[in-house]
């Protein structure tokens, strides 16, 4: 249900979120692409298949261990264009700017999105920059749009997941949320913690050669993993169990999870992708998924089932079963 103010709860990710999708966008903007939910969309031009995106960015702090927000504006481009099946080709960069940014702040942003791009074989190709009186905004934000070129018979949404499918992950979750955390917040657990932040279309790229059965790519951003499946689960009517003992989670994610009351399941990833691949085809997904680099922590974590459609539930170490919901409230604003 929409409240009568916007609060940080509408960013989360979460129900917040799909409620405000939903009742204030989709109701006025509403067309077959918008109406799909996907991070991206799939459109016919020219006689091919393209995919387009974008997305803006207000993380805090604008540079934590293992990226700034230059890197992750570009991996999360990236990485909703990748999760459509799709090559990533070209990107734009909006910069919106406080007044008195250290210019060497803005010098060290943009090499790292020229950095990014590099490494996920993109090119920035148009931009534009605006600048706004001191104290009307947090240093910087970015906004970024992304296409990419997707084959013909390549279906990865959301929409598709089967019972029988087996659910995929490409290592551990949580990162990114308690790396931002720590950082904004000042917490010295001395982990060594860093962001997953990263580039997927390699990894998207192999798992879609490796195998005709997979059936869904998602990347779990705001509202983590569990969000994520909620919207896997109810967007194609069925049901998903997770198990608890499979979940790959670091030590440190655990332990500072454990300190703070939160669940590493609805902690934000940026280098995370689940897939929803046929039991027959799960082995060599998983083998050719630990191929790449960032892949090697990958891990079948699930089953997709005809049981409870439209609901997630986790079989916990102890034999129990619980009930994961989509996220409400906001565990932690500006993630991404």
């Amino acid at each position: 249900m929409i409240t009568d103010h916007v609060t940080l709860d509408h960013g989360s990710g979460g129900e917040a979120s799909r409620d405000l999708v939903n009742e204030i966008l989709i109701s006025r903007l509403d067309n077959e692409f918008l109406r799909r939910l996907d991070d991206s969309a799939v459109v016919d031009l020219s006689g091919g298949r393209w995919a387009m995106t974008t997305d803006s960015y207000v993380v805090d702090p604008i540079f934590f261990p293992g990226g700034d927000i230059g890197s992750l504006a570009v991996h999360g481009t990236v990485n909703d264009l990748a999760m459509q099946g799709a090559t990533p080709l070209y990107l734009t960069l909006g910069l919106i700017l406080e007044e008195g940014l250290p210019m060497a702040d803005l010098e060290r942003i943009v090499d790292s999105v020229a950095h990014a791009a590099r490494e996920a074989d993109v090119k920035v190709v148009a931009g534009d920059t605006k600048v706004v009186p001191k104290g009307n905004l947090d240093k910087i934000f970015i906004n970024t749009s992304g296409i990419g070129s997707v084959l013909a018979g390549v279906d990865v949404s959301s929409h598709n997941a089967m019972p029988g499918d087996l659910v995929i992950i490409n290592g551990n979750i949580g990162d990114h949320g308690i790396a931002i955390l720590t950082s904004r917040e000042g917490l010295d657990f001395k982990t060594g913690l860093i962001s997953d932040s990263a580039p997927l279309n390699s990894l998207a790229s192999r798992i879609l050669k490796a195998a005709s059965g997979v059936h869904v790519l998602r990347d779990p951003t705001r509202g983590g993993v569990a969000t994520a499946l909620n919207e896997v689960a109810g967007q194609s009517g069925v049901g998903i169990q997770l198990f608890e003992q499979a979940l790959p989670v670091d030590s440190a994610v655990a332990a500072a999870s454990e300190i703070l009351g939160l669940d590493p399941l609805y902690l934000a990833n940026e280098g995370k992708a689940l897939v929803a691949v046929a039991s027959k085809d799960a082995d060599t997904v998983l083998r050719a998924m630990k191929r790449d680099k960032h892949g090697k922590g990958s891990a079948i974590i699930g089953e997709v089932t005809d049981h409870h459609p439209g609901q997630v539930l986790l079989k916990t170490r102890v034999g129990g079963t619980r009930i994961l919901s989509m996220l409400t409230g906001e565990q932690l604003p500006r993630i991404c």
